[in-house]
C-alpha cells in the first residue's frame, strides 16, 4: 500500500521534470568580475507563450526591461554589462519568467577572479608528533567562486609528492593537518596550489626542517606559593613538557603574572631553562595571576629558536599582607604569637632609636622610611646572595 502511494506522487514529478517549458542559454557561465553576459530564454513550441511577455530576475530582483531584446516570438535575451562578484560561491540566479510570474527557466552565473599565488605558508609542529600549517590567499583573496586550495609537500631530496587530506573550515579554512609519519632529519619542501574555473597558480616552495618549527605543550602543574613571610615576593614551580625530557630538546621558559583586578600582563621575557622562578617587587597583600609557557631552544645544543608553547592554565597566590597596616597600630597585643612580627618589631624599635631624636618622632611617616630601608636591605642581601652563587 505504501509503495503504491509513493508510486503515485513520484510520478507527476518525473512528468514535470521531463518538460521544458523554456531553456537559457548559455547554463551555468563562468565570468570575470567586468565581464558582460548576453543569455537568451527559448520557449518550447508546445508553451502557447510569446517572449514578449516574459521578464528576467537576477538574484530574485526584477530586471530592467531596458535590457531586454525580442529575438523572435519564442527567444527574449537579456544583457548584464560590468558584472560584479557573486554573491554566494553557489552562484547567483538568472531565472526567466512567465507574464504570471512562474519560473521558466533558471541559469547559475558564477562571477569571479582567478586565484592569485598564495602567501604567508606557516607551519608548526606539535612535539615533531605532527604539522599544521596555515597560508593566506594572495592578492585581494576573495575570489566569489569556489576555489580549491590543496597543500602539498614532500621530502627535499627524496620521496613522492603527498597532499594534505585534513583541512581546516570557517575561520580555518587556509590551513591543514598532516597528523603523523614526519621525518625528523630532513627537510621539508611545502607549497599551496589554488584553482578554480577561471585558473589555478602554485605558491613558493617553502623548505623547512621539523625540528626548526617544534612547539610543546604547554608547561603543566604550575604552582605559585609564597616566600616565607616576604611580603614582596612569589615562587613559581612548573613541571615541563614530557617531549622536552628527551635528549633532543632543551627549552627556555617565559613567564607573566598581572593583579587579580587588572587586565595588564607583565612578562618575564626569559626565566631560563630552570622549572621554578622568583617574582620579586610585587604588591603586598595582593592576589597575582601567573602563567607559563615554553619554547624548544633545539636539538643536540642548538640555538635555533622553536615557536613558543599556548600559555598554561593560570594559578594563583596572593602575597603576604603587612601586619602592622592591617591594624593601624604598633601596640603588641599579649595574644600576637608570630615571631616575625616579633622579630621585625625589635628590628623597627631599634631603627628608630638611631633616626628619631624624640617620641614625637613615632609617626607613620618614620614607618615608612623604616619599611623602604628594610626592604632596600633584603633587596641588597638577595642580589650579594645571587652574586656568590654565580
Amino acid at each position: 500500500m505504501f509503495a503504491f502511494i509513493f508510486f503515485i506522487l513520484l510520478v507527476p514529478l518525473v512528468i514535470l521534470s521531463s518538460t521544458h517549458v523554456a531553456v537559457i542559454s548559455p547554463q551555468d557561465p563562468v565570468l570575470q568580475i567586468g565581464s558582460s553576459l548576453t543569455a537568451t530564454c527559448t520557449l518550447s513550441p508546445e508553451s502557447g507563450l510569446h517572449a514578449g511577455s516574459l521578464y528576467w530576475t537576477l538574484n530574485g530582483m526584477i530586471l530592467s526591461s531596458s535590457t531586454y531584446t525580442v529575438l523572435s516570438p519564442d527567444v527574449l535575451s537579456v544583457t548584464l554589462r560590468n558584472l560584479n562578484g557573486s554573491q554566494q560561491q553557489s552562484g547567483d540566479n538568472l531565472v526567466c519568467h512567465g507574464a504570471g510570474g512562474h519560473v521558466l527557466a533558471g541559469s547559475c552565473l558564477y562571477v569571479g577572479m582567478p586565484p592569485e599565488k598564495p602567501v604567508n605558508i606557516t607551519c608548526w609542529s606539535r612535539n615533531t608528533k605532527d604539522l599544521s600549517c596555515k597560508w593566506s590567499p594572495g592578492g585581494r583573496g576573495e575570489t566569489h567562486i569556489k576555489t580549491k586550495y590543496t597543500l602539498k609537500y614532500k621530502l627535499r631530496w627524496y620521496g613522492k609528492e603527498k597532499e594534505c587530506e585534513t583541512y581546516g573550515t570557517g575561520k580555518q579554512r587556509y590551513s591543514c593537518y598532516v597528523p603523523r609519519n614526519l621525518a625528523l632529519f630532513t627537510p621539508y619542501e611545502i607549497w599551496v596550489e589554488a584553482a578554480n574555473q577561471l585558473g589555478s597558480v602554485t605558491s613558493d616552495i617553502n623548505t623547512l626542517d621539523i625540528l626548526d618549527v617544534v612547539t610543546t605543550d604547554p608547561p603543566a602543574n604550575v604552582q605559585v606559593s609564597r616566600v616565607g613571610d616576604l611580603d614582596d615576593q612569589l615562587t613559581v614551580r612548573w613541571t615541563s613538557s614530557r617531549e622536552l625530557k628527551d635528549v633532543l630538546f632543551q627549552a627556555k621558559y617565559q613567564i607573566r603574572y598581572r593583579l587579580e583586578d587588572s587586565t595588564e600582563w607583565k612578562v618575564v621575557d626569559d626565566a631560563g631553562n630552570q622549572t621554578s622562578c622568583r617574582l620579586a617587587g610585587l604588591r603586598p597583600g595582593t592576589v597575582y595571576f601567573v602563567q607559563v609557557r615554553c619554547n624548544p631552544v633545539g636539538i643536540y645544543g642548538s640555538r635555533k629558536a622553536g615557536i613558543w608553547s599556548e600559555w598554561s592554565h593560570a594559578a594563583a597566590a596572593s602575597t603576604p599582607s603587612s601586619q602592622w597596616l592591617q591594624t593601624g597600630s604598633c601596640d603588641s597585643k599579649p595574644s600576637e604569637q608570630n615571631s616575625t612580627l616579633r622579630r621585625e618589631l625589635k628590628q623597627f624599635f631599634g631603627w628608630v632609636r638611631k633616626h628619631a631624636s624624640s617620641c614625637s618622632g613615632m609617626s607613620i611617616k618614620l614607618y615608612d622610611q623604616w619599611r623602604v630601608w628594610l626592604q632596600k636591605t633584603h633587596k641588597t642581601r638577595i642580589q650579594v646572595l645571587q652574586e656568590d652563587n654565580s
